[in-house]
């Protein structure tokens, strides 16, 4: 049942990546991620750079699924998503779905990725 379970908040988790990532990003779904990072980094290259996160997050979806280094995957992508939501909400909380509360939506999203590798599936060894 754990197998199973863990099995779906993965494939959850690489959704929100592929759907920030590609939709949102690289087929430019919601236009306002690349005004983020217009704001945030420069308007003069900001699709170029807008595609760029949107491939690096599509393929941070592929390495939640291979399940290679599970346990780095997921600190690599809570300091990743803590990390965008804080400059975000510092840079451009008008620009953001729920605002300020943008950072609130991250950490629960950060607490599931630290749930599912370092909390509810961890197998328990004997000492």
């Amino acid at each position: 049942m754990k197998e199973r379970i863990h099995k779906y908040v993965n494939i959850a988790i690489a959704a929100v990546w592929i759907i920030n990532g590609l939709y949102c990003k690289v087929y430019n779904g919601v236009p306002r991620h690349q005004q983020i990072v217009a704001r945030i980094l420069g308007s003069d290259y900001a699709r170029l750079l807008t595609l760029a996160i949107g491939w690096l997050e599509g393929l941070m979806a592929v390495w939640v699924l291979l399940a290679i280094k599970s346990r780095w995957c997921a600190v690599v992508q809570i300091f990743l998503v803590l990390t965008m939501n804080i400059i975000e909400f510092l840079v451009a909380p008008d620009l953001l779905l729920f605002g300020r509360m943008n950072l609130i939506v991250a950490i629960f999203f950060c607490l599931m990725i630290y749930w599912d590798q370092f909390g509810f599936y961890r197998t328990k060894t004997v000492a």
